[in-house]
Parts: structure tokens; sequence; C-alpha cells
């Protein structure tokens, strides 16, 4: 299932790019390491592999694949320890949860070397891994949940974090303390500490005082046992564990994963929803199939085939996109008004679109709440506001584009046919028609033909179905249609 699932998307994004994967062989020399990071005085024969990988960007669906895809190579490679170089200021809290998941679950030991800030999301990752190594000057802690504007969230998520923060710390367990005859179990990672850094109600005696959000130094982090080391690079880092000789290899992600992690981050699923919404309306607006309707199959294949590969769009929310589509169009062509199709293919679009971005995981729990329906409700607000925004653009290029823009105008007419050079127009019959009485010819449902003057003319029902033979009065004449009511 996942061979397939991985062969569909790709087929999906051959459609619009094309790319050259390097896979590396392992009947291939493996690539010269850094100078230093191998010793030929080996310990029985046997190197210890160190695999890392780095988290510099603002956690999100990007830094999750790059986890997934560093941790699934150190597996394959049977890789003795894992080093996450970190300089993040935070981000998304689904996303640092899956990651420090992965990490806890890790079947190697997992170092962090944070060379500047493990800020927010950031420290939730790096109190999750096994041991925390510091560079002089950096930073951990501040990890209150926060909205775009830097707004606290409501206590519901603060809770939800504070507990986050708090379990991570205690899988860490234990130490046990020996003092003369007297021993101690003392939290290797002390859970108040790490709950801190979320709440600034919570004292602490010795390490925070109320109405402070828990931020530590490096050298503050190592007196209260949220640091075993300071130094100064990731050599120093492996120095201080006691490894002698090693291999180091590195994450260097592909070309398609650099493709695939820029089209999922949330700002560019949102751009693309605008041009697939745009592009419909944009489309539906003139006849024929163009320009309006291409860009918005590209965007459709530029947001689901990522997201698809990456397991989070699943065949039923692409089917449900699809689904709406067929049924506004339906609604447009075949049912004139706008109905029960119409609406139930519309929340059927923006179901699949949302539902394509929350990774499917946060369904599975026996209660839905916390972070899970806080993801859901952003995507939908996401969602929502692209396709708004779509519409505004479309709107704005109809008027704008097509007759101000050079590049657009001749896709326009702006010629005028004059009467003075013979052109005839055909509205004055019809004007005339207004408050007539005549006769349906056929069904109008809404639109049909009627007989008036002994004359057959095309014509709209104003609001109803008329049946065929029903008395009909004209009522008004616009844009080249006539309109009629029962009489």
């Amino acid at each position: 299932m996942k061979r397939i699932r991985y062969m569909i998307a790709v087929l999906l994004l051959a459609a619009v790019f094309s790319s050259q994967v390097s896979v590396q062989d392992s009947s291939l020399p493996a690539p010269e390491p850094p100078a230093g990071t191998l010793s030929t005085d080996t310990v029985n024969g046997v190197k210890t592999l160190i695999y890392t990988f780095s988290i510099r960007d603002d956690i999100a669906a990007p830094s999750w694949r790059v986890t997934k895809e560093a941790f699934r190579e150190a597996i394959q490679l049977g890789a003795d320890l894992v080093i996450i170089q970190m300089n993040t200021y935070g981000g998304e809290v689904v996303s640092a949860d899956s990651i420090r998941t992965r990490i806890l679950n890790a079947p190697m030991p997992v170092y962090v070397f944070i060379d500047d800030n493990a800020a927010s999301a950031g420290a939730l990752i790096a109190i999750a891994c096994d041991s925390i190594y510091m560079k002089p000057g950096a930073k951990i802690g501040a990890a209150t949940v926060v909205n775009q504007t830097g707004e606290q969230v409501p206590d519901k998520y603060q809770s939800y974090m504070r507990a986050t923060m708090r379990a991570t710390a205690e899988a860490h367990g234990k130490d046990t303390i020996i003092r003369g005859s007297d021993t101690t179990l003392v939290w290797h990672r002390d859970p108040a500490i790490a709950e801190a850094m979320v709440d600034p109600r919570l004292y602490v005696e010795g390490v925070v005082d109320t109405g402070q959000v828990l931020t530590f130094t490096a050298s503050e982090a190592l007196q209260h046992g949220y640091c075993e080391g300071i130094t100064g690079s990731l050599e120093e880092v492996i120095d201080l564990t006691g490894i002698k000789t090693y291999e180091l290899r590195t994450y260097r992600p592909t070309a398609i994963d650099k493709i695939i992690g820029f089209l999922i981050n949330p700002v560019i699923s949102g751009l693309l929803i605008m041009a697939i919404i745009g592009g419909i309306y944009f489309e539906l607006q003139s006849p024929g199939i163009g320009f309006p309707l291409a860009i918005a199959v590209l965007a459709a294949l530029l947001y689901f085939a990522p997201l698809y590969l990456e397991g989070m769009a699943e065949y039923w929310e692409l089917i449900l996109f699809v689904a709406g589509l067929i049924l506004i169009m339906v609604e447009i062509f075949a049912i004139p008004g706008f109905g029960v199709a119409g609406v139930a293919g519309i929340i059927a679009m923006i179901t699949g679109l949302t539902l394509s971005l929350v990774d499917n995981v946060v369904f599975e729990g026996t209660e839905f709440t916390g972070e899970g329906l806080g993801l859901l409700m952003k995507s939908l607000s996401l969602v929502l506001v692209s396709v708004l925004f779509g519409l505004i653009l479309s709107l704005w290029a109809a008027k704008k584009l097509l007759t101000t823009t050079s590049v657009f105008s001749n896709l326009s007419l702006k010629s005028e046919q004059r009467t003075e050079e013979g052109f005839l127009g055909v509205e004055s019959e019809q004007k005339s028609l207004v408050g007539e009485i005549g006769v349906a010819h056929t069904v109008l449902r809404p639109s049909g033909k009627v007989m008036v003057r002994e004359k057959l003319y095309d014509a709209k029902s104003e609001y109803g179905l008329i049946e065929k033979g029903d008395q009909v009065k004209v009522i008004r004449y616009e844009t080249g249609q006539v309109y009629v009511v029962k009489a």
C-alpha cells in the first residue's frame, strides 16, 4: 500500500515538473566524511555510526518531514546515535509533538546540540532528546502557546502544552542519588521546570518566580539538569560523549524532498488554494476551457500531490474534492439556479481541502480534543480565508487584467459596432414586450420559449417553474434575455 501511494504521488508530481533524484547506492563507496570525523584506530574493528540532521527553520510540516526521512535513513544505516543540530524560535505545536514522539520512540539514543535557540516548540523537541548540549550563549524555554499575532491562546491549549512538556520530561525517568546511607530518586529532568516554561503562574523554588515564563541560558540549563554539557561545535559534542572512533553521516535532502517541503508549507498551501478557487471561478465567467482552468488544475496537482505523498491526504479526501467540483458544475450547467447540489459541492470541496491538511493520526484517538481539534480548526480557517481571497482576486482579475493589462487585453472585445456604420441592434423589439401577456410554448425551468404577439422568443422564468401552456407576463428585458412570470 505504501509503495502504491508513493508511485501515485510521484506520477502526480511528474505531471507538473520533472526532477532528478539522487539515490545513494549501497554498492558505491560512502562519501568522504569531514576531516577529523573518522578514526583509523578502531576498537575491535567497529566504529560508532553517528547520524546527524538539522532543524533550523520554524517547526512545521517541512520540519516533520525532514525528521521522518532522517530517522528512516538512520535506522536503515544502523546508526548507533542520532544528533540533532537545532536553532529555531519554535512553530506549530502539532508538528513539534510529532517530532517529539518520534524521538522518544527512536531505537537509538538521540542527542540535540542547540547552537543558538530552542524556543517554544523547539524546547519541547530538545527536552525529548536523551542528552542536551548547548553552545555558549544558547537559550532554551519560553514554550507558552501563542497565536500568529503573539497573543496567548486560551488555557485549554496551554493545559495541553503543560501536560505535554511534563510528560516529555518524565519520559526520561529518575536518577538514583546515593549520599552515605541515603538513597534518593530524583527526576533526570524535573517536570515542574518543563511546565514552568509554559505557565508563568508556576513557582519553582530556586529556579523561577511566579509571573515569569521560564527560559534558561546554557549555564542555567546545565545547573538545573536541562543540559549535559556546554560546547562550541558538533565535534566537541561527540568528544564529550566519550566516543573516540566513529563515522559521521549527515542527512542531505534530495531535490524532491526540498520541493515537497516547500509545497506543504502552510503559506504555499494557502496560495495554491487561492489559485484553485480563483481559476475555477474565473473560468466559469468565460466560455470554453482556457488559461484560468489550466492554472486551477496545476494548482490542484501541486496542492494534493505532496500531501498525498506525505500520507496526509487520503484517497477519499481527493475523491471528496473532485465530487464537490462535479456537483458545482452540475448545479451551474445542468440545474439552473443554486440549490442543494451547489451547497453540497461547496461543502465537499472545502472539506476535502481542509482534511488534506490534517494528518489523519489526530482522528485515531478515543478523544478528539486538544491540539488535534486546534489543528483542524486552523486548517479550516486557512482554507476559508484562501477561498475568500481567491474569489476576490478572480473578480479583480476579471475586471482589471482583461481591460487594463496589455498582456491580456487582446482576450477581451473592446471595439464598438455603431449603427451609422451599418450595424443593427436587436434589443428594441424585445424591450417593447415588457408588460405584454403571452403563453409558455415550452416548460420554463427556468429557461424555455414563450409565444408573445404570435411570435416565439427565448425567455427565462423570474422564479419558479412555469408549465407549458401557462399564461405568462413579460416583466423585463435585461442583458439580451426576456424575463417572465406567471400571468
